[in-house]
Formats: structure tokens, sequence, C-alpha cells
């Protein structure tokens, strides 16, 4: 079955579900297209009233949502609630300033008037990851519903109880049949629902090896697309870092959510002159986290997300060792039940190793230590991906320079605050492209149109 809840701080499964049947997905993709024709022609007002209220539930859900999430996925139950809260933010944002982002905008060309509109442009797909089960989907909800877009969504075969809860929000917020549909379908069915002509956009995140298949099936089709895929975000610390403050993003920046986030500090890089501080600390930090019941609040070390992910990583760190990797800290499994890994760090990963160019979906670190900022810059950027990538200093022009210097989507300096309603999230080369969220993550699927005004006669 494509369909399955484990509990994978158990192992136990919870629950199977089946895949839609062709019949019935072809129910369902004419239900959003027909939706469509009817929620494009609504105010952004009277959107905003479904789209605020799923908001609502979703705080009000929110005990029962993040126990979910962590039953079927095994991200530690405080985490779960701050996905959710953050979900519940995503759709109110966007219910508030959708009609702002999607006015009018006036252009004043050399001769008579011109405006640029923006108008939904259909049904869209969207293929969303396990890693966030609710923030993932709220992050294309609240933006295409309320540009009067429709969604279908295949989410992630190991959370189906979080995808069908999430779309009992929107409907129990009033969302018309069509507005936003769950499809629980195979891969083979989900190459034929790109390839439909009323699916008029796509939206993935998740492996590079996802995107490369999806993107390609959306160009054939002359279908939009935006991209998030992987990272392996560099974490660079300069000599004269606060090194408190420093080792405190590091450790929460490479655990958080068992180290299963695109965007997750992966590459740690530091100068030489800090890196023995540095290196103490960090291996003390990521020593103390205790494994634990991820629906206990005291627990620092959940699972991972399934035995498959927790083998596969196994594997990786087996192959870095193999190629000349020393490993400073951990790289086992936990003896318990679950899927529980050692957090783990690696040291001495040269470039001729797989591990240099991977990118590790789980606690693991990578730990490079250079002579001075331009090899810490060059370094960073000597990476198939581009997503995120932070610098820490007490310099602000130094903490600057690099964080322009990095190809990357995003830098940050002396945080990982990686996402924000209000802030674009995206990035270059392996990691994808387009943006989500901010005013940048609704424009991604409308129609932007040139209606000009001008008196002239036609040429002769």
């Amino acid at each position: 079955m494509t369909y399955q809840s484990f509990n994978p701080a158990t192992g136990k499964l919870l629950k199977s579900f089946a895949d839609l049947t062709d019949a019935e997905l072809e129910t369902k993709l004419a239900a959003a297209a027909d939706c469509y024709k009817a929620w494009k022609a609504i105010s952004h007002a009277d959107r905003a009233v479904i789209i605020a209220k799923a908001g609502d539930l979703l705080d009000e859900r929110a005990e029962d949502l993040a126990r979910t999430m962590t039953l079927e996925m095994g991200k530690r139950i405080d985490e779960a609630r701050g996905e959710v809260a953050f979900s519940a933010n995503i759709m109110r944002y966007y219910a508030k300033n959708a009609e702002k982002f999607l006015r009018d905008t006036p252009l004043h060309p050399e001769h008579g008037e011109g405006h640029m509109e923006s108008s939904p442009i259909g049904v869209i797909f969207g293929v969303e990851p396990w890693n966030f089960p609710y923030y993932q989907l709220a992050r294309v909800a609240g933006p295409h519903l309320m540009a009067g877009n429709t969604l279908v969504i295949k989410h992630a075969g190991c959370v189906p109880q979080c995808a069908i809860a999430f779309e009992a929000v929107l409907t129990d917020a009033g969302a018309p049949p069509g507005l936003y549909t769950n499809l629980m379908i195979s891969h083979d069915q989900s190459d034929k629902v790109v390839a439909d002509p009323r699916i008029k956009g796509v939206a993935l995140t998740g492996s590079v090896a996802a995107g490369r298949i999806i993107a390609a099936s959306a160009g054939r089709a002359l279908k939009p697309s935006s991209m998030e895929l992987g990272g392996a975000d560099a974490f660079i610390v300069l000599a004269d870092a606060d090194m408190a403050h420093t080792l405190k993003w590091a450790i929460w920046g490479r655990m958080y959510n068992t180290g299963q986030t695109c965007c997750a500090a992966k590459r740690f890089i530091v100068i030489d002159s800090v890196a023995e501080e540095f290196m103490a600390g960090f291996e003390a930090g990521l020593a103390a986290l205790e494994a634990g019941d991820p629906l206990y609040a005291a627990t620092t070390l959940g699972p991972l997300s399934s035995e498959s992910a927790l083998v596969d990583l196994l594997a990786q760190v087996d192959v870095a060792v193999k190629h000349g990797a020393t490993v400073v800290l951990g790289g086992t499994r936990l003896n318990r039940a679950g899927s529980y890994m050692q957090p783990t760090i690696l040291t001495d990963v040269t470039p001729d190793n797989p591990a240099f160019r991977d990118e590790f979906f789980g606690p693991v670190a990578m730990v490079f230590r250079v002579k001075d900022e331009a090899a810490a810059v060059a370094l960073a950027n000597d990476s198939d991906f581009g997503l995120g990538g932070s610098v820490f200093t007490t310099d602000m022009d130094a903490g600057r320079r690099v964080a322009s210097a990095v190809e990357t989507g995003m830098m940050f300096i002396n945080n990982i605050s990686w996402s924000d309603a209000d802030l674009p999230f995206g990035g270059i080369k392996a990691s994808g492209y387009g943006r989500e969220l901010g005013n940048m993550g609704i424009q991604q699927f409308v129609n932007k149109k040139l209606v000009r005004t001008i008196k002239a006669d036609a040429p002769v």
C-alpha cells in the first residue's frame, strides 16, 4: 500500500489506507476544475472568510493535530505544536494580505497608460513531503487558494492521517467541494495528474530526484512549476563569533526535527582559531540529547520518520567512513525500539568523498576547518545545493559580506530563523526554483497580465 501510518517511535503500524481508484481520482479532479470556475469569481474578502477560519480551526485543534503528527512521523510534541501554530498564522496572513499583494500595479509607459493585473490560472497540483506535514500544506494552501486557484494535493505516503486532518480543516472552515482535495494516489497516477489538461501548475517540495521527475513532466506539458528541493546548508563560524550564542544555534540548527529539515545546518565551516572550542561545545551538546517518547515534552531526541529513513542514513554514514571520513560522535542506531539514531559528527570529509556532496537528512553533521573567511565562503559555495546558510560573527560588516558572497537562496546572520509567513523561502541550484511565502509566494501561479490604453492610430 502507498499510504500507511507507522509510529516510528515504536515501529508499530497504526493504520493503512487504499489508493484512490482511477474513477475516484477523475471525480476529484472534475470537482476541483468545477470549483475553480466559481472560486475565481468571488472576492478576496469572501475567500478570506474561509481561509482565515481554517487558520482559527488549526489553532483550535492544535493538540489533536500535533499528536497525530508525532504519532505518524515522530516529531517531538513541542515542535509539532509549534508547527501547527505556524501553519495557522500562514493561513491568516494570506487571508489578510492577498488582496494587497495582488492588486493592480500601475505602469508608466512613455505613451498612454497601463497596468499589470494578477489573476488565477486554475487547478494547482501540489506534491508535499512528510517532514512538516501541516506547514508544507499551509504554505501552498494559504497563498494559492487566496489567489483564486484550487488545489489537489498528493501528500507523502507515511503521513496520511495528517493529510486527512488538514483537508478536514478546510472543509469545516466552509471550503466548497473541490477547493482543496487530498489525493491518495500512486506515483503512476501522479504522473497522469501532472499531464492532465485541467492541471495548470505544479508545486513540489521534496528530494532532488523527485524534483527532476516532476519538473520534467511539468515542462513537457508547458506548465509552470515551483520546486523546493534539498539542501546542504553551510553554518559558517568566523573567528570573532560569540561562541555560546553560536553553539546554541548550531545544536538547534542541526537537530530540530531530528535533523530532517531541508534548510537545516548540515556543513559546519569553522575558522581554525576557534575550531577546537566549537567542536568541544558542539560534541557535548549533541551527546547530551536524550532519546525518548516524542509525545513527552522532556524528550530531546526523537526518532527518524521511518525505519527506511534510518537505514538509508546509516548507509550514507558507512559510505562516508569507507571513503575516509572520521566519526567523532555517534554513527550508529540506538539500542531501543523505534527508528532512533545517535547524533553524529563527521570530520575529514574530503572532496572525493561522496559525503562531500550528499545531503544527510537526519542527525548527521559534517564539520570542516578552514583558515579564513575567504576559504569559508569558497567551501560554502562548493556545493550542488543552494537553499540556505548562516554566518556567525560579531562584526556585522563581515556578516553581511559573507551573506552576500554565499551562493544560496537565503542567508542568516547570527541566527537560523528559517521561515516567517512574510519572508520568501526558496533556493537555487539543485535546491530548486521559485519562492514560497511572503509576497513572492502568492505570485507563483497567477497570470500577470499587461493592460495598456493608448490613443493612437494603427500604423499604415
